[in-house]
C-alpha cells in the first residue's frame, strides 16, 4: 500500500495516505518484532549461549538486508541509460509493490510456523500474575524503567538511533551525489555488509566472553560511530574523489568495519535484555522480555524517526536541489552534506559512554543466576514452565 498509492491523491492526499500506511507498517512490524525478540531471549539461560542465539538472529536478519539491497538495486530499480537511479522510474513500484510483501510474508510465516515446538520450553506465568490490562502495562513499564541497566541502555538507544536515523536519511544522497555510483555499482557494497555481518558473526561471542557484554557493547559503539564518517570526511578533503581508481573497494572496505560493529553491537544489546530481565525477575519475580524489548523498540522507532526528520532539515538547511542529477550539484552543497554525515558521530560518542556505563558483565549474571535458583528452588514447582531449551 506505501509504495503503491491510488491514482488522482495530490500532493496532500498522498501525504496522508503516505503517513497512515507508514505508521500501520511500523505498528505491524513491533506486533511481530517484540515477541520475536522476546522468545529469542527466552530460548537460553547461559550467557554466552545467549550471544550465540541472538547472534545467529542477528545475522539472518542483516542477510535479509542485504538480500533486499540487492534486490532493490539489480532487479527492481537497476538503472538504464539516462537513468543511474532506477528507483526514479514510477513504473516500477506496482511490480515492487506486490512482489516484496509476497517474499516478506512467506519468510515471516516459514518463521512462526517452524518455531511452533519452541512454545513447551518458555518461561510461564507465575501463579496469581494479573491479567493484562492499561494498568498491569503500566505497572511492568515502571518495573523495567526501575532497572539501572536499562535505563542506561535506553539513553544509549536514544543518541544511537538519532546518529542513525541522521545517517540513514543521508545515505541515498552521500551515494548517488557524492560518490556518484548508480544503482549497479551501489548494490556491490553488499560485499562490505555481509562481510561484515560474517565477521561479527565469527568474533562477538569470543569477544564477549574476553571483554563481557558492557565493553563489547562500547566499543563496537564507539567504532560504528567513528568508522562511516572516515570515508566523507576524506572526501570532503579532496583525498577520496568520485571516479577515482579503487574507491568503490576502499569504501566496501570500511563498510566491513561499520557493518561488523553495528551488528556486534546489535547482539550484544539483545543478549544484555535477557540478561536484565533475569534481573528483573529475581527483583519483581516476574520474567518481562516482552516489556523491555517493546519499550527499547518503542524509544527506538521515535528517535529513529526524530533522526530522519534531521536529516531533512539537513538537506534544506544545504539547499539540496530537487530533482537533482548526480554530477549537477554545487560542491558547496555537497561539501556540507558530508560535513553533516561526520558530524552525526558526535550523538553516537554519547551513546558510547552510556554504552560504557552498562553493568552487565559475566560476574553480575552468574550473582543473579544463583540467587535466581536459590528462590526458585523454595517455590512449587506446578504451573512453572522450564525456560531452557531441551
Amino acid at each position: 500500500m506505501a509504495f503503491r498509492p491510488p491514482e488522482g491523491l495530490g500532493p496532500t492526499g498522498l501525504l496522508v495516505w503516505l503517513a497512515v500506511t507508514n505508521t500501520l507498517l511500523l505498528q505491524m512490524m513491533t506486533i511481530y518484532h517484540t515477541p520475536h525478540l522476546a522468545f529469542g531471549g527466552e530460548m537460553s539461560e547461559g550467557y554466552l549461549e545467549r550471544s550465540s542465539v541472538m547472534a545467529h538472529n542477528t545475522f539472518m536478519m542483516f542477510v535479509g538486508d542485504t538480500v533486499a539491497t540487492l534486490l532493490t538495486l539489480r532487479l527492481f530499480f537497476a538503472p538504464e541509460p539516462g537513468l543511474p537511479n532506477g528507483a526514479l522510474d514510477a513504473s516500477r513500484y506496482p511490480v515492487f509493490a506486490l512482489a516484496i510483501p509476497a517474499l516478506v510474508g512467506t519468510i515471516l510465516f516459514a518463521s512462526t510456523w517452524w518455531t511452533r515446538s519452541r512454545i513447551p520450553f518458555v518461561s510461564q506465568p507465575a501463579p496469581g500474575t494479573e491479567r493484562l490490562s492499561l494498568r498491569s502495562f503500566g505497572g511492568d513499564v515502571r518495573r523495567a524503567l526501575v532497572n539501572r541497566n536499562y535505563v542506561v541502555l535506553l539513553f544509549a538507544l536514544l543518541f544511537f538511533s538519532l546518529m542513525t536515523g541522521v545517517r540513514n536519511g543521508l545515505s541515498l544522497y552521500v551515494g548517488s551525489y557524492f560518490w556518484r555510483f548508480d544503482n549497479n555499482q551501489l548494490s556491490w557494497f553488499v560485499l562490505g555488509n555481509i562481510g561484515g555481518y560474517l565477521l561479527a558473526a565469527a568474533i562477538v561471542k569470543p569477544l564477549h566472553e574476553r571483554l563481557d557484554k558492557r565493553w563489547s557493547g562500547a566499543l563496537s559503539s564507539l567504532t560504528y560511530a567513528i568508522v562511516p564518517g572516515i570515508p566523507l570526511l576524506l572526501g570532503y578533503l579532496g583525498i577520496l574523489r568520485p571516479g577515482m581508481p579503487g574507491l568503490l573497494a576502499i569504501l566496501i572496505a570500511f563498510g566491513v568495519f561499520q557493518h561488523a560493529s553495528y551488528s556486534i553491537l546489535t547482539t550484544t544489546i539483545r543478549s544484555a535484555l535477557a540478561d536484565i530481565a533475569d534481573e528483573n525477575e529475581l527483583r519483581f519475580g516476574l520474567r518481562q522480555e516482552g516489556v523491555l524489548y517493546s519499550v527499547r523498540t518503542f524509544f527506538q522507532r521515535i528517535d529513529s524517526a526524530v533522526g530522519t526528520a534531521f536529516a531533512g532539515m539537513v538537506l534544506a538547511l544545504v539547499a539540496f536541489p530537487a530533482k537533482a542529477q548526480p554530477g549537477h550539484v554545487d560542491n558547496a552543497v555537497l561539501g556540507g552534506l558530508a560535513l553533516a554525515y561526520v558530524a552525526a558521530s558526535l550523538p553516537g560518542l554519547v551513546a558510547t559512554g552510556f554504552y560504557a556505563m552498562m553493568r552487565v558483565t559475566r560476574e553480575s549474571y552468574h550473582a543473579t543466576r544463583q540467587a535466581l535458583a536459590a528462590e526458585r528452588s523454595t517455590q512449587p514447582a506446578p504451573g512453572q514452565g522450564a525456560a531452557t531449551v531441551a
